[in-house]
């Protein structure tokens, strides 16, 4: 039987990130990978809001739930009506970003701060919803054996 310990919640403003792929340059006979700036961007602000929600609590060395919740607005381009079914719950945001790209980000950016490292999760559960703000919501709790 599996018990949960108090959760660690915290909110990431701004729209959600889908983790990018690595670039390549040139640096003279070299080729180095870096991180796209947008990407690199998003995950220093996911481990600030995570450095914050852990208030110094030791890092997590178990098993873990998470919890995230995703949340994008409406287009613009969209008639008022369309967007007041959307923020409703009528249309579902099939859109980029893809829920796997921004949820690996999150995971990567909560190692060592969070969790020791992101194998540790192993029940999560991701919802994509449309908001008039937008920003991704993130619940951990620690899971032990009774």
């Amino acid at each position: 039987m599996e018990q949960q310990s108090a959760a660690i919640a915290f909110v990431i403003p701004g729209a959600p990130v889908g983790k990018g792929r690595p670039k390549f340059a040139r640096r003279g006979s070299f080729t180095v990978a870096y991180t796209p700036e947008k990407t690199a961007s998003y995950e220093n602000l996911v481990k600030v809001k995570a450095e914050q929600a852990m208030a110094g609590r030791p890092v997590i060395e178990g098993a873990v739930s998470v919890v995230i919740w995703l949340y994008v607005t409406p287009p613009a381009s969209w008639s008022q009506k369309k967007q007041r079914a959307a923020l409703e719950g009528a249309i579902l945001p099939t859109s980029k970003p893809d829920v796997d790209n921004v949820v690996k980000g999150i995971f990567d950016a909560c190692n060592d701060i969070v969790w020791r490292d992101d194998k540790q999760a192993c029940d999560v559960v991701v919802k994509k919803r449309y908001s008039d703000t937008a920003r991704a919501t993130v619940q951990v709790r620690e899971l032990t054996q009774a």
